[in-house]
């Protein structure tokens, strides 16, 4: 008998990408995996639900899938990740288009789901909150050849007033570091090249199994893993980035000279509001020691505009702030009021009109800066890993680019060279994001 194709379409962060990829490697053995939701004749809408635009790009996405229901083969819709976590018993009400609905702690009753529905009709709604579980287990890769993300945490302690994250996801709690290496191992053995450690806040790592951080040497461990080339870390939280996490840095070869640090803001108001542990002063000083000691350190951060009460003084105040540290990576979001955060019920709330302009002044101030970076990487050579060709150049990342969020390297090679490989490129043009260059033979200088 022919195995039911099963298909899922994966929204929001890259802690939902592993929990799809850890759904889909728990079904690959009954069903048969498609990539175009038209072939599928089961489909899983992985939902996030963490800001507005996330919530109505998900309930757009539901409603669309509920249509290939009529068009196409699909049997059974199914809702699980963040937004039916937050809104289950709602969405139960409000979308009859959902055969059944799993909160991010449920996937294990995902396969006796399926069969219940497709065998006798029955719909299950389960939206379980858990302080303990984290979703582990055989993962199908969705990221290609190159890299792959490892999650090495769930949950969060922090409490920042504007984020539903830890009602969502549950408190802090790390992964045991044997089977972090294991899953890193494995993930090697596979062909990838690329470890890209993730969690709510990576810099916490290891305070709740072992009594203290422990993320520097979770990281030496990875790094004598064989075929494991580079090492990213994301969402590192400023206040927990320690002497010796920058030692291992600066020191590791195989730790990429990459830091994904979001700060959110710079006024120490906004940030006291926020609920931030950090003030400005800490801020600058972590980010000058850390360009002091890692060389040729990229750093990235994330900022919100229009928090409750901004006032035009804060918002100068983080402008100016970006002109001088002079972010290679910086990610602007509005403020999304959302229900159940302390920041939704405060007063002052900032006008969407408002929001955006912010938003705009500080995208053409970074605009303009990471045009000047790129300018300044004219004749460099960079190793690049290869993750593909268009119809006229391959292009693939140098250790200042995280996948999907930041820019690209456009080459051309007289060779065919396969993803997956590394090979040497002189930087000969430069745009706002991109770089554009030639592969270099043992001569280039």
């Amino acid at each position: 008998m022919d195995k039911l194709r099963f298909g899922i379409v994966s929204l929001g962060c890259d802690k939902n990408r592993i929990d799809s990829e850890t759904i889909l490697g728990s079904v690959q053995d009954k069903f048969e995996i498609v990539n175009d939701p038209k072939d599928a004749e089961i489909i899983l809408v992985n939902t996030c639900g963490f800001i507005e635009a996330s919530k109505q790009e998900s309930i757009n996405t539901i409603i669309e899938m509920a249509e290939y229901k009529s068009k196409f083969k699909c049997k059974m819709l199914i809702g699980t990740g963040c937004l039916t976590q937050r809104y289950g018993k709602e969405l139960e009400n409000l979308m009859p288009e959902l055969d059944a609905i799993l909160g991010v702690n449920d996937y294990k009753y995902l396969n006796e789901i399926i069969n219940n529905y497709l065998n006798e009709g029955k719909k299950q709604f389960l939206c379980n909150y858990s302080d303990e579980n984290i979703n582990e287990g055989k993962r199908v890769i969705s990221t290609g050849k190159v890299s792959a993300y490892v999650r090495i945490a769930e949950g969060c302690n922090n409490n920042c007033s504007y984020c539903i994250i830890p009602k969502i996801r549950g408190k802090y709690r790390s992964r045991k570091s044997e089977d972090i290496i294991l899953e890193c191992t494995s993930l090697a053995k596979e062909g990838v090249k690329e470890i890209i450690i993730v969690a709510q806040d990576t810099t916490k790592y290891g305070v709740d199994l072992y009594g203290k951080k422990t993320l520097p040497k979770l990281l030496n461990d990875i790094s004598k893993i064989d075929g494991i080339s580079w090492i990213r870390l994301l969402y590192c939280y400023p206040e927990e980035i320690t002497d010796e996490l920058i030692a291992e840095m600066a020191s590791n070869e195989k730790i990429c000279k990459y830091i994904d640090m979001p700060i959110q803001h710079i006024s120490n108001d906004i940030l006291k509001a926020m609920r931030r542990r950090t003030r400005k002063e800490e801020i600058k000083s972590n980010i000058f020691k850390m360009k002091k000691e890692i060389n040729n350190l990229v750093l990235r951060t994330s900022l919100i505009v229009g928090f409750p009460g901004e006032t035009e003084e804060n918002f100068n105040e983080m402008l100016d702030f970006i002109k001088e540290v002079r972010f290679d990576k910086l990610g602007v979001f509005k403020y999304s009021e959302e229900e159940g955060t302390l920041a939704a019920e405060m007063e002052n709330q900032i006008s969407e009109e408002i929001k955006e302009e912010r938003e705009e002044a500080l995208m053409v101030v970074q605009q303009q800066i990471s045009k000047e970076i790129n300018e300044n990487k004219l004749g460099n050579i960079y190793q690049v890993v290869v993750e593909g060709k268009n119809e006229d150049y391959f292009y693939g990342r140098s250790f200042e680019m995280a996948p999907e969020i930041d820019g690209q390297i456009f080459f051309k090679s007289d060779k065919t060279v396969e993803a997956g490989t590394f090979v040497k490129v002189k930087i000969t043009k430069s745009l706002e994001y991109d770089l554009i260059g030639v592969v270099c033979d043992e001569s280039c200088k």
